[in-house]
């Protein structure tokens, strides 16, 4: 591989979870709508994982903070696997929520390769 793919991988991987933590912050009830109902206070949650997710992706820039961001992002995404669920469950017609579900696990990648000492 280019000696730069990590490092535009690196920076993609910041863009997208920043950019993904915002829209938390823009579209806070659409959000709240695929948190499944046994967990309490949706909207305290979506605001709580969109800092995670910029407070993560900003540290993914940050070379000392880069592999906890990266392992808290990992954690982030298995937490809110079931709320990717529990979407998928409330439309079932709707393909794309299915086929985003198997999808966590290049993202688990994407994050920890790019992260890791070269």
């Amino acid at each position: 591989m280019p000696p730069n793919t990590r490092k535009i991988a690196l920076i993609s991987a910041a863009i997208l979870y920043v950019n993904a933590g915002i829209l938390h912050f823009l579209f806070p009830q659409g959000y709240a709508k695929i948190i499944p109902p046994f967990l309490p206070a949706p909207l305290a949650l979506v605001y709580v994982s969109g800092i995670a997710e910029i407070a993560g992706g900003l540290g993914l820039l940050i070379p000392k903070l880069r592999r906890a961001a990266s392992w808290g992002l990992v954690a982030l995404l298995i937490a809110v696997f079931p709320a990717n669920i529990y979407m998928a469950l409330q439309s079932p017609h709707v393909w794309f929520l299915w086929a985003r579900l198997p999808l966590q696990v290049p993202l688990i990648w994407w994050l920890l390769w790019c992260t890791r000492s070269s």
